[in-house]
């Protein structure tokens, strides 16, 4: 089959493997459609290291082609996602409820991103085949009246950006600002207002993705180069600050920022990677005495989280569609991701398909 390869930092490569042998709790999934996180152009550049040889891609939908002997529940040709976190249902974090994490650690801990296997510790889906473990505790029918981008961002950024909003708490009435209005900044968007937010402020500097935050549900728009974001959230809600602020971009300039503009008793829901140390300034932090919480998000997956993303989005109430703005084959994988990792021509997601 073919796949995209991490060769070294630099190249990912389209190349030939062999499609993956079917273990009991397996199953072959045909990939139908996938795309490129922002998590894949780390691995390109070397920022996150991944063992060479490694297929990446971590966001498949798909068709069943063959099940593993003691998978049930499932068939041979039914249209399919996985989540980018594949638990297994039977870790300490999955029977703690904790469906983002996976494996039961040992006495030197755990690791924080041990649910994501797909293009970190395990072949990914930017391939004509991927294999997904756990079938049973992954899978979710894709309903047959949604086209593949319309459930494409279900497996990362829709799950990403929903439990942003959901791990800030959000209650009705409340006034909320997304720092960076990316694909998982909008999803973040999305959620906040699903979540019954009044109020959503959306802060990114693109006018595009400006345009895209108020499609997905911000109120307000605040381009960070024509003014101070902090400044103008505290002008626009009278001095009073925010509720909850999700922090999209991972960097320690819109950390600051969302601690900046957080009424007392307010929550910072991080949704950030972070490529170094954080440090939390005192006066935004009241030096520890301004009952904060700062929550922190891995996506959550699982197949009922899944089922869940897929009913919201069957309803209508979110339209994701729009955020796919190119589409590739995989045959050209690699100039799909040299246009996503430059973010040139207005690129918010890819859509990969084997053709």
């Amino acid at each position: 089959m073919k796949a995209a390869v991490f060769v070294e930092p630099g190249r990912i490569v389209l190349d030939d493997k062999p499609v993956p042998d079917v273990g009991p709790l397996d199953a072959l999934l045909r990939v139908t459609t996938t795309t490129i996180c922002g998590t894949d152009v780390h691995i390109l550049k070397g920022e996150y290291p991944v063992r060479r040889g490694l297929t990446v891609g971590h966001e498949p939908v798909g068709v069943i082609e063959k099940l593993g002997s003691a998978v049930t529940g499932y068939r041979e040709g039914q249209r399919v996602i996985a989540g980018a976190i594949t638990p297994s249902g039977h870790s300490n974090a999955s029977l703690s409820g904790c469906h983002a994490q996976d494996g039961c650690g040992t006495r030197h801990g755990w690791k924080p991103i041990g649910g994501w296997k797909f293009g970190n510790s395990i072949d990914g889906c930017q391939a004509e085949y991927v294999l997904v473990p756990d079938a049973m505790a992954n899978l979710a029918p894709v309903p047959d009246v949604l086209s593949d981008e319309e459930v494409l961002m279900c497996p990362d950024i829709l799950s990403t950006g929903f439990a942003g909003a959901e791990k800030g708490n959000i209650r009705i009435g409340d006034t909320v600002a997304v720092f960076a209005q990316g694909p998982i900044g909008l999803c973040a968007t999305a959620g906040a207002r699903l979540k019954g937010a009044a109020t959503i402020i959306g802060v990114d500097t693109l006018p595009e993705r400006l345009a895209m935050a108020r499609r997905m549900g911000a109120d307000h728009a605040v381009d960070f180069r024509r003014t101070d974001p902090v400044e103008e959230i505290l002008r626009l809600t009278d001095g009073r600050g925010v509720d909850v602020a999700i922090e999209a971009l991972g960097t320690q300039a819109t950390f600051e920022a969302c601690l900046k503009v957080l009424r007392p008793g307010g929550t910072l829901s991080s949704l950030g990677v972070y490529s170094g140390d954080l440090r939390i300034p005192l006066g935004p932090f009241a030096a520890g005495l301004g009952d904060h919480t700062i929550a922190t998000t891995l996506c959550p997956g699982g197949k009922e989280r899944m089922r869940r993303l897929l009913a919201v989005v069957a309803s209508g109430r979110v339209d994701l569609k729009p955020l796919v703005t190119h589409r590739f084959t995989l045959d050209a994988i690699e100039q799909a991701y040299e246009l996503f990792a430059h973010q040139r021509d207005g690129v918010l997601k890819v859509a990969i398909t084997p053709g």
